[in-house]
């Protein structure tokens, strides 16, 4: 099973990095659910998938994911313009 992590752009203009087997499924989730969606991104709606990321699982993932969420947002935007 693959594992991505991917950053999301908030309504806020905000920034939420997460993990996941299924990414579009976790994007309709971070828009639609209220108990499934992160409780970060429930009253920052809608969200928009910005970058994404494969790893072969779910330990690279979490490590990459950790280490996405240490960068500053100028880091962050580096990433995912290039």
């Amino acid at each position: 099973m693959n594992w991505s992590v991917y950053i999301l752009k908030c309504s806020d203009d905000s920034l939420y990095t997460g993990v996941t087997t299924d990414i579009q499924r976790r994007v309709n989730e971070h828009n639609h659910c209220s108990t499934k969606g992160a409780k970060y991104t429930r009253s920052r709606r809608p969200v928009k998938l910005i970058y994404a990321e494969n790893h072969p699982d779910r330990a690279s993932a979490c490590k990459r994911e950790s280490a996405i969420k240490k960068l500053t947002r100028a880091q962050k935007e580096q990433l995912f313009s290039s």
